[in-house]
């Protein structure tokens, strides 16, 4: 697979607490909202792909059940929303909700 997060996928993810982890695959969705609401499809794309990218990353080293759940449901939302038909009918709002929580988090433990 070529990571575009190569030091990232070399090891150095699995360093990063989990809220970390869901902070940055939070910035990457983030990045890929804003791309998309100044209608640059291809930055759009690309940072969709790097969110899933990282999101891959942490499902490799999750080991509770429950997490593993999540993650993937988280997943198939995902893409869903930025290249499926959005059955689920999610929303930039709804994406910058579930990711604010993360972010602050992360920043706070700084």
């Amino acid at each position: 697979m070529n990571h575009q997060h190569k030091d990232l996928a070399a090891g150095r993810w699995h360093t990063l607490s989990f809220l970390e982890q869901m902070a940055n695959i939070g910035s990457e969705v983030e990045r890929a909202l804003n791309w998309k609401m100044k209608k640059n499809a291809d930055y759009s794309r690309k940072a969709f792909e790097r969110s899933l990218e990282l999101l891959d990353l942490t499902l490799d080293g999750v080991t509770v059940r429950s997490r593993f759940k999540e993650l993937t449901r988280l997943r198939e939302a995902i893409v869903d929303f930025f290249a499926g038909a959005n059955e689920f009918r999610s929303s930039d709002t709804l994406w910058r909700k579930y990711f604010m929580p993360f972010i602050y988090a992360a920043r706070k433990n700084y």
